[in-house]
């Protein structure tokens, strides 16, 4: 119900209550004045009275007028005759008195009015303001707007992403100064892509561009734009960009932006779809508006691969920029923005902690801060520490610890054995990332015991005879219970789905084996989204390949488990030692593990863990 509408309103209100109030004014200036009924029963004895009228509680009548042949109206009020009789005795003037009714009258008749135009009201608040995002309102924007002085984040705020900084800036300056920036033909991009895995930062880095630029700011998700309705989202978008221009110079930005530009025809819609309706008029937006204009479009995703060609070729979204994971050095620069408000312990080092948090995007490590200082808080601490921090890590990595959780002895001692088993392969082995803490506690929701590894710098690379440790690090839990135990049990279950996982890419993806070749067979999923749900590979390769990659990763994790078995056969008494220790204090941290380290016996690795690419090539056949 927009403005005009509801003036227009009000003045049918106004104007209804002043012809009632005039009429009122009018029924009381031109009535008759009334007459005592005793005054009437005088007339009426004294035969003056010409006519009357009565009614239930008046009298109406005329007067009759001496030496005039007109008469004189009257009016007077009715008195039971009973009480009139007993007033005349005693000599009383007397008449009847009846209430005003108007104001009673009146409000009979506004209330209902009201109450009938209040619901009308509320009814029609609702439909703009509900249902969908409102029917009166349907085809409008719903971007959220921030003006110059409501933008506080800048580039100040944003750290670990310097790169995707560096190429926003010339957008900052174009929105600045188009015509001293321009000077040499260049243009602002039309649009920005921001493409990385979920937490990187992109929506701050968006909300820092408008910040420095100084220029109104218009925030929407992709999916605001698609409704029930055919149409709607096609006019939102033109809306959209019609709020722009009257602000310009100004900034659009849409985030997840993979839910409105979705490739079309790729889930078998037809063109009436109203998604590809939606995506047809921001592709026309962006082919229409001139960048002179002072309009820039940026977006977020973090799945630009099922993005359309259409909206990712030059002339709409020009520039495409990675906001990655953060590097050592990025986290550092991260937590030293987050870490201003926290009260620290002299023994936290920022470095150390960044060395700790391989992976962590921004968001993980602002979390990571706000957990710290939960925990400290909850110990009734001055300052949060180190050990805080490290208890956080373990949290997040891990899961909450579930002290409460009691096993039966015999399990306790399988746990001990297996964890220790993870951790003695690690050890001995060299290249492998580094072991933190060991711990029989159990954690989350199926850890019964947890080995912390944490790598000692970011990798980007891992050469074949790192994947095959890889894979014996991780199945050194199952060769401790089959050297200790002589059997298995369940508790290897989730490291045998990674441990093939590892020898199945290196034969698909990585080409690490000389009887399949230097060849990919299968294509490598998302690289900023995995799949929740494992997705059916298309196989380009016959089944006699199929069968030779079945027997090359069985023997990869064979030779994997042949290798953690020899170490810890060969360190059977620092095995069963350090199980103990480990069952008697239920956590092993750095001064422990040190230790075990240096107690492992030297040359047991040679001898326990040849190349077991070459080993896998030999055994195919044995195994066929």
């Amino acid at each position: 119900m927009d403005k005009v509408a509801q003036i227009n309103f009000w003045y049918l209100i106004a104007a209804v209550l002043s012809i009632l109030f005039l009429q009122n004014l009018y029924t009381q200036y031109t009535r008759v004045e009334p007459i005592p009924y005793s005054r009437f029963q005088s007339l009426l004895d004294q035969g003056k009275i010409a006519e009357i009228a009565i009614t239930e509680n008046h009298i109406h009548g005329k007067l009759k007028v001496v030496n005039s042949e007109g008469f004189i109206d009257f009016v007077t009020t009715r008195v039971e005759p009973e009480f009139a009789e007993e007033l005349d005795k005693h000599d009383v003037t007397y008449t009847g008195i009846v209430q005003s009714t108007w104001m009673r009258d009146l409000l009979s008749w506004l209330l209902p009015m009201a109450l009938f135009i209040g619901i009308w009201l509320f009814i029609i608040r609702r439909m703009s303001g509900g249902m969908s995002s409102g029917l009166m309102s349907i085809g409008k924007s719903h971007a959220k707007v921030f003006v110059e002085k409501e933008m506080k984040v800048t580039f100040a705020d944003v750290a670990g992403v310097d790169e995707a900084k560096e190429e926003l800036i010339e957008i900052i300056n174009f929105l600045k100064n188009p015509v001293d920036y321009g000077r040499l033909g260049g243009r602002a991009p039309k649009g920005v892509l921001l493409v990385g895995p979920p937490g990187t930062g992109k929506t701050l880095l968006a909300r820092a561009v408008a910040g420095e630029a100084e220029v109104p700011f218009f925030s929407i998700s992709g999916s605001e734009f698609v409704e029930l309705f055919v149409g709607v989202g096609a006019a939102r978008v033109r809306d959209l960009f019609e709020q722009a221009r009257q602000m310009a110079p100004a900034i659009i930005f849409i985030d997840e932006l993979d839910s409105l530009g979705r490739a079309r025809g790729a889930y078998g819609m037809g063109g009436q779809d109203e998604k590809e309706q939606t995506l047809n008029q921001l592709l026309a937006e962006l082919d229409g508006f001139d960048v002179k204009s002072g309009i820039v479009l940026l977006a977020a995703t973090n799945r630009p691969e099922i993005l359309d060609p259409a909206l990712l070729r030059a002339g709409r979204f020009d520039r495409q920029v990675l906001v990655d994971r953060p590097d050592k050095n990025g986290r550092e620069q991260i937590l030293a923005v987050h870490l201003k408000k926290v009260m620290l312990n002299t023994d936290v080092k920022v470095e150390q902690i960044a060395a700790l948090t391989p992976g962590f995007t921004g968001a993980d490590l602002a979390n990571l801060i706000n957990e710290a200082a939960l925990l400290a808080t909850r110990r009734n601490a001055t300052s949060v520490t180190m050990e805080d921090f490290n208890n956080a890590i373990e949290r997040i990595v891990a899961g909450l610890e579930k002290r409460n959780r009691l096993l039966i002895p015999k399990e306790r001692r399988v746990v001990a054995f297996h964890e220790l088993g993870h951790a003695m392969v690690a050890l001995a082995l060299p290249g492998t990332d580094e072991v933190h803490k060991i711990s029989i506690i159990p954690r989350g929701i199926g850890a019964l015991g947890y080995t912390i590894q944490r790598p000692t710098e970011d990798r980007f690379l891992m050469t074949r005879v790192e994947l095959e440790y890889k894979m014996a690090v991780l199945l050194g839990g199952r060769a401790a219970e089959q050297v200790v135990f002589s059997e298995v049990s369940t508790g290897a279950s989730d490291d045998l789905a990674r441990a093939t996982d590892i020898a199945r890419a290196m034969v698909l993806r990585y080409g690490m084996s000389e009887t399949l070749g230097h060849v990919a067979y299968e294509r490598e999923h998302s690289p900023f989204l995995q799949p929740s749900m494992p997705m059916p590979q298309s196989r380009d390769y016959s089944e006699e390949t199929a069968n030779k990659i079945d027997c090359v990763v069985r023997v990869l994790v064979d030779q994997a488990l042949e290798c953690a078995i020899g170490i810890l056969q060969n360190n059977r008494t620092l095995l069963d030692q350090a199980a103990e220790e480990l069952l008697k204090t239920e956590t092993l941290n750095q001064p422990e593990i040190v230790a075990l380290k240096q107690a492992i016996i030297p040359g047991a690795v040679a001898r326990s863990c040849n190349r077991a690419g070459g080993l896998a090539e030999e055994n195919i056949e044995t195994i066929k």
